[in-house]
Formats: structure tokens, C-alpha cells, sequence
């Protein structure tokens, strides 16, 4: 069974995971297996509002099972830094449904 295609390129960088129940974790990618089960660390969960502006919770080192994965994308952190997410509204994420 080969690994994830392209993990290995973003080892030590930031990414964001989009996880099959609609959370959006940020942090930085320290490892993954074959079953693309991942560890963050330094990572935070962006919880979205159309009421208020994007609340970062603190999650520290996090691993996230492989099968509980929808989407891993590299962050731009320059780009990402000059968001104002305190004024960013969005609705949240639903579910993926299989």
C-alpha cells in the first residue's frame, strides 16, 4: 500500500485538513503513516460563523485519523497571514456524506 501522494513534500510545513465531519485544522504537518492517519503540531481548529468572525481554537500536537480525512491542502502563510479573521464571516462546513 503506497503512502499518501505528496505528503511527503509538506513534512514540517503548514497545512489544512478538512475532515469528513466539516472541522478545519490548521498546524503543521510532523508526520503520517499508510493509512494517512496525520500529526499535527502547533495546530488550531478554525471554527467558522455568519455571525462573528473565525474563533482558533488551540489544539497543540493533534493527530487525525486517516479515515476521518476529506481534504489536505499546503497553506499559503503569507496569504493566510494578512487575512483578518476576526472580520472573515462564513457559513460552516457540513458533513461529508459517503
Amino acid at each position: 500500500m503506497s503512502t499518501g501522494p505528496g505528503l511527503e513534500s509538506l513534512v514540517d510545513q503548514t497545512i489544512s485538513v478538512i475532515t469528513n465531519d466539516g472541522r478545519n485544522i490548521v498546524g503543521i504537518l510532523k508526520g503520517f503513516d499508510q493509512a494517512t492517519n496525520i500529526i499535527l503540531d502547533e495546530s488550531h481548529e478554525r471554527v467558522y460563523s455568519t455571525k462573528e468572525g473565525v474563533q482558533q481554537l488551540v489544539l497543540g500536537l493533534y493527530i487525525i485519523r486517516g479515515d476521518n480525512i476529506s481534504v489536505v491542502g499546503e497553506l499559503d502563510e503569507e496569504l493566510d497571514s494578512a487575512l483578518d479573521l476576526s472580520n472573515l464571516r462564513a457559513h460552516p462546513l457540513k458533513p461529508v456524506i459517503h
